[in-house]
């Protein structure tokens, strides 16, 4: 399989886009559609001094104050950026652990028991930026790259959907003419298209396609929304102005701070209704990134009605011939994640929250009941890794970054399940309209966990009959029963049409949901 280009003939190419990037630039960029954002004054939402200042004058929060505010979170409310603050400065342990007990709470109200899974899937590495703190930057000569073919992303789905089990991914597209987007409708497509037979009878396939890819037209969100996308993920790396500039050149697309910036605000005026932020945590103070993430999700509310639908907060990771990670004066400890993840379960506590392989599976399993409800497994990051199956070995000169948890979906829901989660697999509401303005709605009321878990008990006993390994069943049939218990206690009124559709599922019929 012809997977990976020539590497003179790759970097050649490279060299030429740079070398247009400024006319490109031109053609991909509307300035129209973020002037009509912008204040009056030309200013955004993000106010650089006004973050910092906040921060700076909510030293040594009273703990009355801070027990109020988390009260305020506990009935699903937004946190204003003043109450945000208090929280990132608090100093005292107990309080902390307070806070942590408190984002538990919060993510069991919103999202029950449940971890949703997923697994990334690279479909491009050829890029035209230049980010210093990227593996995948224009000039890193010592990266093969490559964009799969139809052929091959249908490879990848075979191993995704009818060997491992995956529902839902998160595509990955570097920014490049190759993988504009033309390409990213039609893998989209190819992806949705791919059916393997399980040894039940039934087929395993993928039913939801999130993206994370580049800043597009309003007109170019439209057409992807056609195709069916799930979520529109679009990380702005670091909100600090300063910073972003010297981390992206301007003479690349992704140097553009407010077309980056506005990207969600186009995707939504497109018809996206779900749509996720991030950071990449160590270009700058964490502090001032987490209280930029909660100015986002305002925006979002004011502007649209609906804040984001995730948040992710990946910590930057080691890459081939990229030395950022180990020279940033902005390193976040273990100790900061906590924080990170527990502050920002507390300020926006309607989100999703995304913990990646990027985190090693210790530190997975001890962030996860701090509010995560979305984890990926059997996760590679490289170019065509799937399907290269049988090595399963990570190769620096093919990824973006090095992951730090490589185990296998069935043993991270195996741990999952030991430690009293159940796994969902479910995809409905997404198909049924519980998206945007409708699912912000349900989270905050909690009226989407009775949905979610009934679905999560039909595709947890779907995924454990089609791929799971006996050691992993036997942890699993006990949260199952659980669940069923819970469901007939406390959603009477749904047991019957549940078990009806329990019961079909466990026969072998398959996609099945509320």
């Amino acid at each position: 399989m012809r997977l990976l280009y020539n590497r003179q003939i790759i970097t050649k190419e490279i060299k030429m886009a740079i070398q247009t990037a400024a006319e490109w630039r031109k053609s991909k960029i509307k300035e129209d559609q973020i002037a009509k954002y912008l204040n009056p004054d030309g200013s955004d939402f993000i106010n650089d001094a006004q973050i910092e200042q906040k921060i700076a004058s909510h030293v040594n929060p009273d703990k009355g104050r801070i027990r109020e505010i988390l009260q305020k979170s506990l009935s699903i409310a937004t946190l204003d950026p003043d109450e945000t603050a208090m929280l990132l400065n608090v100093r005292d342990p107990d309080l902390w652990s307070e806070m942590e007990s408190t984002a538990s709470l919060i993510k069991k109200k919103v999202y029950d028991k449940r971890i949703v899974h997923f697994a990334p899937l690279y479909l491009s590495t050829t890029c035209v930026n230049n980010c210093a703190y990227c593996g995948l930057r224009a000039e890193n000569e010592s990266i093969n790259r490559g964009v799969l073919t139809i052929e091959q992303v249908q490879q990848e789905i075979e191993v995704l959907a009818g060997t491992i089990g995956h529902k839902r991914l998160i595509v990955v597209y570097a920014e490049h003419p190759r993988s504009d987007v033309d390409y990213m409708a039609e893998t989209l497509q190819a992806i949705y298209d791919v059916k393997v037979p399980t040894k039940t009878g039934g087929y395993g396939a993928i039913r939801r396609v999130n993206v994370n890819g580049a800043p597009l037209s309003v007109e170019d969100f439209h057409r992807l929304n056609q195709v069916g996308i799930g979520t529109y993920q679009i990380f702005q790396e670091t909100y600090h102005k300063a910073t972003y500039a010297k981390m992206h050149p301007k003479n690349t697309l992704k140097g553009h701070y407010h077309w980056r910036l506005y990207a969600m605000h186009r995707a939504l005026e497109a018809g996206i209704d779900d749509v996720g932020i991030g950071a990449l945590f160590g270009l700058y103070d964490w502090k001032f990134e987490v209280m930029a993430l909660l100015a986002h999700a305002w925006e979002l509310e004011n502007k649209f009605g609906i804040g984001p639908h995730t948040i992710s907060f990946p910590r930057i990771e080691p890459a081939e011939n990229t030395s950022f990670a180990e020279t940033s004066s902005y390193t976040v400890s273990d100790a900061d994640i906590r924080k990170i993840i527990t502050v920002i379960r507390l300020s926006v506590p309607y989100t999703g929250m995304i913990l990646t392989a990027r985190e090693d599976a210790a530190m997975r399993k001890s962030l996860i009941p701090l509010g995560i409800t979305q984890t990926d497994a059997s996760s590679k990051v490289g170019l065509g890794a799937y399907h290269d199956y049988a090595n399963p070995d990570q190769v620096s000169e093919r990824q973006q970054f090095i992951l730090g948890d490589t185990r296998s979906l069935d043993e991270v829901v195996r741990e999952l399940g030991k430690l009293g989660y159940i796994t969902s697999f479910c995809t409905a509401g997404y198909r049924c309209g519980r998206t945007g303005q409708c699912i912000m709605d349900l989270l905050r009321t909690g009226a989407e966990g009775k949905f979610c878990k009934l679905n999560a008990v039909i595709t947890y006993r779907e995924w454990l009959d089609d791929f799971a390994s006996e050691e992993t069943k036997v942890i699993g049939e006990p949260i199952i029963q659980r669940e069923i218990e819970e469901i007939r206690q406390k959603m009477p009124s749904f047991y019957d049409t549940f078990i009806e559709q329990y019961n079909r599922t466990a026969k072998g019929e398959r996609d099945i949901y509320f």
